[in-house]
């Protein structure tokens, strides 16, 4: 009795240790659930500056391409008309030098009436070459502004290709980030299964191999003989003996996995097909329900954290033989724990 009393002295020793390793790694993981969804805001804003930012550009180019357009619609219609007020006053000039030479041959009233001529095709002349320096002057100006306007079309495309390239880089930074988050997770599962695999060794040897307990693919099942009555909830005095060295276990294990590995033992209850309604268990569900409480609570009861442990309840639907014989129902009525991540 005085060495069972001690055992549970050092247990509620250790305890303080057990609450500051998992204040830590909750901690921890907080802090990088923080980070990540920092990140991830930080990048999700800058995407959505650079898609604003690139429809501006492209509407900017649009509209400039625009006005190009009618520039060089503008400078065609000019070269036209310049060209006319050329063809004009070379017939002008050609005029006004045919008049002047039947000026000069003539006399009296024909040399007046030439003379008259020839000033009215000077006037017209002065005209026509005012009107051709107009549409000169507006040709270089729509030259100015075809060349500016390039210019700032080139700067635009500038900006826009330097846009894309840290829209680029920012995709590649996301899936690098992605990359090494998913081998993060994957070496945490790869350490979880290296833990299980040793808690379940250990399980085995200190259980003795025995035929009610046995390993299911990644979880450890217990018949529910091993620690109930049937239709009870209630855990055996045989069955809080395996509960102890299931605790020592978990007790190891809980020294052995880093803080940073968030684990916990799921405790999940299973009955056979039958149906049961009583005042106590209206179903299975509750009786399932009820078991794995039971055994979370002993559990805790030996010193293991309650936030390492999850109680869940099945009731029937979870067979692991569909038969309707007496061992069919013995197979299906159990207790299976799971060492899973959070």
């Amino acid at each position: 009795m005085a060495l069972a009393r001690g055992r549970r002295d050092r247990a509620v020793d250790y305890w303080p240790g057990f609450v500051d390793a998992l204040s830590t790694l909750v901690l921890g993981i907080i802090f990088l659930l923080t980070v990540f969804a920092v990140m991830q805001f930080f990048l999700a804003q800058e995407m959505t500056n650079k898609d604003t930012a690139l429809s501006r550009l492209n509407a900017q180019i649009a509209q400039l391409t625009e006005l190009l357009s009618l520039e060089r619609s503008s400078k065609t219609n000019l070269e036209e008309l310049l060209s006319t007020f050329r063809s004009n006053l070379e017939i002008t000039e050609a005029e006004r030098d045919r008049y002047r030479s039947m000026y000069e041959g003539a006399g009296g009233a024909g040399a007046a009436s030439a003379q008259n001529r020839v000033s009215e095709l000077s006037t017209a002349l002065e005209s026509e070459r005012s009107v051709a320096a107009r549409a000169l002057a507006q040709v270089e100006i729509l030259n100015q502004q075809i060349l500016a306007l390039r210019r700032q079309l080139a700067a635009i495309e500038q900006a826009l290709q330097a846009s894309e390239s840290r829209e680029r880089d920012s995709q590649t930074r996301i899936a690098e980030l992605g990359s090494r988050l998913n081998v993060a997770l994957a070496q945490r599962v790869q350490e979880l299964q290296r833990y299980r695999s040793d808690f379940f060794g250990r399980l085995r040897a200190i259980l003795s191999n025995r035929p009610d307990i046995r390993v299911v693919g990644d979880r450890f099942v217990f018949q529910s003989e091993v620690f109930f009555d049937p239709g009870q909830a209630v855990i055996k005095p045989e069955g809080l003996a395996e509960l102890d060295k299931l605790a020592s276990a978990l007790t190891e294990l809980n020294r052995q996995i880093p803080s940073d590995i968030p684990w916990v033992l799921r405790v999940d209850g299973h009955t056979d097909v039958r149906p049961i309604a009583n005042f106590q268990f209206p179903s299975n569900w509750e009786l399932s329900a009820a078991r794995a409480i039971a055994v979370v609570q002993y559990l805790i009861g030996r010193g293991i954290s309650p936030q390492r442990l999850v109680a869940a309840g099945f009731g029937e639907f979870q067979p692991l033989d569909a038969g309707a014989s007496e061992d069919a129902y013995r197979r299906n009525r159990r207790i299976e724990l799971k060492l899973t991540e959070r």
